[in-house]
């Protein structure tokens, strides 16, 4: 039989019931590619700003416009009660308490500076002077945009969803876009140019992709 089949690798099955959730996490974050990421800017209910790249992130639907990002559950911090503080990440904690949010859509230009704000640190940390990028004031949300991301959208939250209670669960949040911002050499009639746009993206592991490399199918009628 001459197709690719023929001379394929054998495929290999796993059940997850019998992996472990880092073996699990290592499937996924390499078969889901590649992956946009969403540089998400919140501030905490003392205004604290904080900001972290999440790349588990896509849109939902335009009417209205809907977007989802998902952080996990850590892997330390006891579980507490009501929504296990201890293990909620900055990001998640302050959503929950302030319903606003921002995503900043990271182009290569400061793919580096995003992957620095990735940092673990403690709770009340503000990631900006971190990673050097320089926030500023949103219109409708209180959480600032980043200056330097050519494209940004202001969230009200919607829903979050906890889809496990154990460390590494996801959660996924859900928010409407209130405000979009786009660089005006990005746009033309509603669309976006992506080569000035110049997004990156996440791989398994610590790779990154670029997007120039594209191809253009037309879709049948």
């Amino acid at each position: 039989m001459d197709d690719a089949r023929s001379s394929a690798s054998p495929m290999l099955c796993f059940n997850p019931d019998e992996c472990q959730p880092k073996q699990i996490y290592k499937l996924m974050t390499g078969m889901i590619v590649p992956r946009p990421v969403a540089l998400v800017s919140t501030v905490s209910r003392d205004g604290v700003a904080n900001l972290a790249p999440f790349s588990f992130f896509c849109g939902v639907g335009s009417v209205p416009p809907t977007v989802l990002f998902c952080p996990s559950l850590r892997p330390n911090g006891p579980p507490e009660t009501g929504h296990w503080p201890g293990m909620r990440k900055d990001t998640l904690r302050n959503v929950e308490e302030t319903r606003e949010f921002v995503i900043n859509v990271v182009s290569e230009a400061i793919a580096a500076a995003a992957n620095t704000a990735s940092a673990e640190v403690a709770f009340g940390v503000d990631e900006f002077p971190l990673s050097g990028l320089t926030p500023v004031a949103s219109v409708a949300v209180r959480p600032p945009r980043v200056a330097e991301s050519p494209a940004q959208m202001e969230c009200k939250l919607l829903q979050v969803i906890y889809t496990g209670h154990a460390p590494g669960s996801g959660v996924i949040v859900l928010g409407e876009v209130v405000r979009f911002h786009i660089q005006e050499n990005l746009f033309d009639d509603f669309r976006i140019d992506p080569t000035t746009l110049d997004a990156v993206g996440r791989m398994a592991g610590n790779t990154w992709v670029r997007t120039r490399d594209r191809i253009e199918l037309i879709r049948p009628k």
